[in-house]
Formats: C-alpha cells, sequence, structure tokens
C-alpha cells in the first residue's frame, strides 16, 4: 500500500517525469550527446562569467565619466570610451556565449523530442485492441501532442535554469559582499526568497488551473474529431447544431479555464514585480545613502541598478520557467501515463517465429470473454484442417468475429489454446503471426493516401505491377483507371471518397497482394452488389486453393461452397457440416438459410 501511495505521490510531484526525461541528457550509447552536453555546460558557464563582469566596465566608466577617479588601472588602459566600448562588447559576449549554448543543445533536445515520440507512436500501437475500443482518438492525438512539445523545455530546463540562476546568484552575491558589505547580501537573500517562496506557491495553485484547462482542451478536441470522423451521419440526421453546441458546450468549459488561467497569471506576475522592485528600491536607496556619504562613487550606485536589474531577468524568468516546467510537467506527466499503459498482448521471452508448413487452425476448448462477467465463446473446439475452407456462422453476438480477433492474437484466450500447425499462438512472436495471416475485414478502413499506397500496403516492396494485377482479381482496376488520376488518386480520410464497395474491393486487393498462407474473411463481401459479390467470391475462392481460409460469414449464399460450416450460438458450436448435410438435418442452419431467402426473395 505505501509503495502504491509512494508511486502516486511522485507522479502528481512531476519527480516521475524529470527521472524518465533525465535519461535522454546523458545516454551511454550516444557518446555525440554528452559531448553536446558538456560544451554546452561550458558554454554556459563562461556566459555566466561574462554577464557578472559586465557591471564593472559600466560602473568604471561612469566614474571616468563623472570624474571619480578611483580606479587608475581602468582609466590608464581603456579610458572612458574604452570602458563604455568594452562594456558593450561583455554584454555583447554574454548573449553569444547563450546562443552558442542553445545551438550546441538544440541537436540534443530534437533528438529527445524525436526519440520519445518514436517511442509513444510504437507502444501505443503495441496496445490492445481493447484499449484502442474504449480510448478516444481524438484525446490521445492531444495527449501526445502536448507531451512530445514538453520534452525539449524540460530538457532545457533541467540543464540550463535552476542549476546556472542559483551559479549567477551565488556569484553576484560574492561580489555584493566584497565589493560593498553583506546588509546588502542579506536583504537581496531574503527579497529572492520571499519571491521563490510566492512564485511556487502560486503557480502550484495555476498547475491545477491548467490541469482543469488542458481536460476541457481535450475533451473540446475529442468531439470535434468524433463529429468529423461521423461527417456523413451528421448528415444523415440533420446534427450540424446539435454537434455545434456540444462543441460549444466543450469550448465554454475551456474558455472558463483559460481565464481563471489569465487572471491567476497576472496576479501572479504584479505579485512577483512587487516583491522585486521593494527589494530594488531598498538596495538603490542603500547605495544611494553610500553615495551622499562619500562612502560609494556614482558609478557603484549604477553598478549595484546593474546587478539589481541582473537578478531581475532570471528571477523573472525563474517564474515563468517553473510555471512552464510545472505545465510540461502535467502535459508530459499524461503521455506518460499513456507510456506505462501495460499491452495486454506481449510476446513471451524467447518467443520464436511461427512456422507455418500447412495451415491447420485448431481452438482447443477455447474460452474468452471481452468481460470477465460476459463470456462469448464457451469452450469452443474447431478444427480447421490445412488447404480447406471453413466458415463460421450464426447470428449477432454468437462469437463469429471473436474467434478471428483470437487468430489474428488481437487477445489471448481467456482458457483453452488456440494452434497454428501445433503452434500455440502464445507462443510464437506478433509480428510473425501477423505476416502469416491475411484478413479482410467487414469494415476496410484506408489511410488517407493514394490508391496506390492504400493496396501496395499489403505488401510495400510490390513492384507496380503486382499491385495491378492484386486490383484486377479484386475486380477494381477499371474503376480505378477510370479515375483522373488513377492510382495515384487520394482516397480521402478514412477512404470517405470511396463507396463502401469500393473500399471493400481495395481491402480485398492489398490482402490478396499480401499472398498469405491462412485466409480470415470476416463478412469480407457484406458491402457489395450481387454481382460484384459473385466475380470477387469466384477470386476469393481461387486464392484459397492451397491456402487455409476461415470465412466468417452472415450472408449463408457466400459460404455454401466451404468444405465445412460451423454454426455457433451463443457462444458455443451447435452444428457443423457441409451445406448439404445440415440442410438435409434441416436444423439451425437450414433454419438460418430459408430465413435469409425468404428475406431475399422479398427484396426481390
Amino acid at each position: 500500500m505505501s509503495g502504491t501511495y509512494s508511486t502516486e505521490l511522485e507522479r502528481k510531484s512531476g519527480w516521475r517525469t524529470i527521472r524518465k526525461v533525465a535519461p535522454y541528457l546523458w545516454p551511454d550509447e550516444h557518446p555525440w550527446v554528452k559531448r553536446r552536453v558538456v560544451w554546452a555546460l561550458l558554454a554556459l558557464f563562461v556566459s555566466k562569467l561574462v554577464t557578472v563582469g559586465t557591471p564593472f566596465f559600466y560602473k568604471a566608466a561612469v566614474d571616468a565619466l563623472s570624474g571619480d577617479q578611483t580606479d587608475a588601472v581602468w582609466m590608464m588602459t581603456l579610458g572612458a570610451v574604452g570602458l563604455t566600448v568594452a562594456y558593450g562588447m561583455a554584454r555583447l559576449m554574454g548573449v553569444g556565449f547563450q546562443q552558442l549554448r542553445d545551438a550546441i543543445f538544440a541537436a540534443v533536445g530534437q533528438r529527445a523530442l524525436r526519440q520519445l515520440a518514436l517511442e509513444t507512436f510504437s507502444h501505443i500501437h503495441r496496445l490492445s485492441l481493447r484499449y484502442h475500443i474504449t480510448r478516444k482518438t481524438g484525446g490521445l492525438s492531444r495527449i501526445i501532442e502536448r507531451g512530445v512539445k514538453g520534452v525539449e523545455f524540460l530538457l532545457r530546463f533541467m540543464l540550463f535554469s535552476i542549476g546556472p540562476l542559483i551559479l549567477e546568484l551565488l556569484m553576484i552575491a560574492v561580489v555584493f559582499a566584497v565589493v560593498f558589505d553583506f546588509s546588502y547580501v542579506a536583504v537581496i537573500a531574503v527579497t529572492i526568497a520571499i519571491y521563490i517562496w510566492f512564485t511556487f506557491k502560486v503557480t502550484e495553485w495555476r498547475v491545477k488551473i491548467r490541469k482543469e484547462m488542458n481536460d476541457q482542451d481535450t475533451d473540446a478536441n475529442q468531439k470535434a474529431i468524433d463529429s468529423l470522423l461521423n461527417f456523413e451521419t451528421v448528415k444523415y440526421f440533420g446534427a450540424e447544431a446539435r454537434e455545434a453546441a456540444r462543441y460549444d458546450v466543450a469550448m465554454a468549459g475551456y474558455e472558463k479555464a483559460a481565464l481563471k488561467t489569465s487572471y491567476s497569471l497576472a496576479f501572479l506576475n504584479f505579485g512577483q514585480a512587487l516583491l522585486i522592485t521593494a527589494g530594488l528600491i531598498i538596495v538603490m536607496v542603500m547605495a544611494a545613502m553610500g553615495v551622499q556619504d562619500g562612502t560609494l562613487t556614482v558609478g557603484d550606485f549604477v553598478m549595484v541598478n546593474a546587478y539589481m536589474i541582473q537578478i531581475t531577468l532570471p528571477l523573472n524568468f525563474l517564474g515563468s520557467v517553473y510555471r512552464e516546467i510545472r505545465q510540461s510537467l502535467v502535459d508530459m506527466g499524461e503521455m506518460f501515463d499513456l507510456l506505462e499503459q501495460p499491452a495486454d498482448v506481449v510476446d513471451k521471452p524467447g518467443a520464436k517465429e511461427i512456422d507455418v508448413t500447412g495451415g491447420e487452425v485448431v481452438l482447443d476448448d477455447v474460452l474468452f470473454g471481452y468481460d470477465a462477467a460476459r463470456p462469448i465463446l464457451k469452450g469452443v473446439s474447431l478444427r480447421v484442417p490445412a488447404g480447406k475452407t471453413v466458415a463460421i456462422v450464426g447470428p449477432s453476438g454468437s462469437g463469429k468475429s471473436t474467434v478471428g480477433r483470437l487468430l489474428f492474437r488481437f487477445y489471448d484466450v481467456d482458457g483453452g489454446a488456440l494452434r497454428i500447425d501445433g503452434q500455440d499462438l502464445r507462443d510464437v512472436t506478433q509480428d510473425s503471426l501477423h505476416a502469416k495471416v491475411g484478413v479482410v475485414p467487414q469494415d476496410t478502413v484506408l489511410f488517407n493516401d493514394t490508391v496506390f499506397y492504400n493496396i501496395a500496403y499489403g505488401r510495400p516492396e510490390a513492384s507496380r505491377a503486382e499491385v495491378i494485377e492484386a486490383a484486377k482479381a479484386a475486380k477494381i482496376h477499371d474503376f480505378i483507371s477510370s479515375l483522373p488520376d488513377g492510382y495515384d488518386t487520394t482516397v480521402g480520410e478514412r477512404g470517405l471518397k470511396l463507396s463502401g464497395g469500393e473500399k471493400q474491393r481495395v481491402g480485398i486487393a492489398r490482402t490478396l497482394l499480401k499472398n498469405p498462407p491462412i485466409l480470415l474473411l470476416d463478412e469480407a463481401t457484406s458491402a457489395l452488389d450481387t454481382e460484384t459479390e459473385a466475380e470477387i467470391q469466384q477470386e476469393l475462392r481461387a486464392m484459397g486453393e492451397g491456402r487455409t481460409v476461415l470465412t466468417i460469414a452472415h450472408r449463408l449464399s457466400t459460404i455454401q461452397h466451404a468444405d465445412q460450416i460451423v454454426v455457433l450460438e451463443n457462444g458455443v458450436i451447435v452444428e457443423e457440416g457441409k451445406h448439404e448435410d445440415l440442410l438435409a438435418r434441416d436444423g439451425r442452419y437450414a433454419s438460418l438459410w430459408f430465413r435469409q431467402a425468404a428475406e431475399e426473395d422479398r427484396a426481390a
């Protein structure tokens, strides 16, 4: 219990995020990154030395011009004009070394950003179908976007903010203690302490507001993307105003949180300015009194002012950096929550690649449920012989598609085993399994790219001639050729520019191109008209020659030529056999067959 509490506390405090990001600054496998970090730190140190020394030139120049010749060495060497030029050059050098530091470090930050973005993207693809079904895509993309953007900023903060700021303040404190006295140091220390306390307290309060604003932003973005993805459905039901109202409600929540953020920022900025100005006035009054009583020169007064302004800038920077860091920690914390989301389906240590010699598929007393309280498959045993076609039919909710998802290992079985050529799917790598199983799903979703890209997705290294051959086999080549841009036609988001049948034929073409030894056809021709369906069925049967084919079908007329038909109902097999045998048995399959025939007659 205490371990869980400490982990949650670490997550909320942001230390978990810092701990995970820190290795990107000093990776053992990339020595060049370490070298760049060292050179950036060296440039940083030089810039701080120059910055702290710059006000001395300013003081000397003012003393020279005011007639306070307190330092003959400076005057004899440079003179008033020379000191002024030296002051300007010192300022330029300070800025130059800072920019050099940023230029050197840029490659480190961008590499970390890219690496973490890739890691997050890859991890999301490793997560199970169960996770993606329940996750909102719009919110997910926003979490990744905000989290990745915070990477470089957080790395820069860890290396260039707090440590260098403390170094600069200590160096200035030493100057004040040596050149003036400890009363100046005491005033500055108290001012800084109160400033930091105020900044941290108010910023922690603002972080909660920022978290609320992020949540509202994520919700609004999710609603917008969800509505746009369902553009046609919105139109069908004339729900444009309703969708706009839903989006406006989400944006109203974001507006409210954003206003709180703006108001609290104004309060923070004014409070910081009040504290810094108070400290500045006290120190400048002390210096003015020193000039009046002759213990300090006008140049000393100007130098005190320069140092106080020099302190003010990094302190203001501290306030903004701390705010940004806390906000980045919130943003990146959500992304690391995502990275820590465990994958339901993982390869076993030492898992081997699957060796498909014939393609026999065996379900051995398979138990499975998406929810433990609602079992879907209740001890299903089925053998699909190598090179044969087996069809699974049954009413909706019987578990047909679940068998296909288990075969592709979107999920692992809860009990029993699923084997291909005697190899338990849990003992082989997912990549090798996916390479051997081709799927034509009921709802084909396409990338917003060209027709050629979508077909070639089945085998990216395929030649253009092979892609065209697959399109011909899927009876879509003539349609593609009739398009103005042919195979270079962009299909639109999720393939919206194509009809349901056209999308389905593209899906069939890319699976034909993949040419796998095992085929899974999940209502593969459900979106096609009768004539096209009959043509593609012939191609699919020809493609299935010598391969193991598992067909999941609702329309029974498409599977009557299968070597074996299995009737699944309520998660158990109630009948199995050939089409003619099942009709002769006059059981559940015959009932489904005659009911569909009657419905088709009425539709005709």
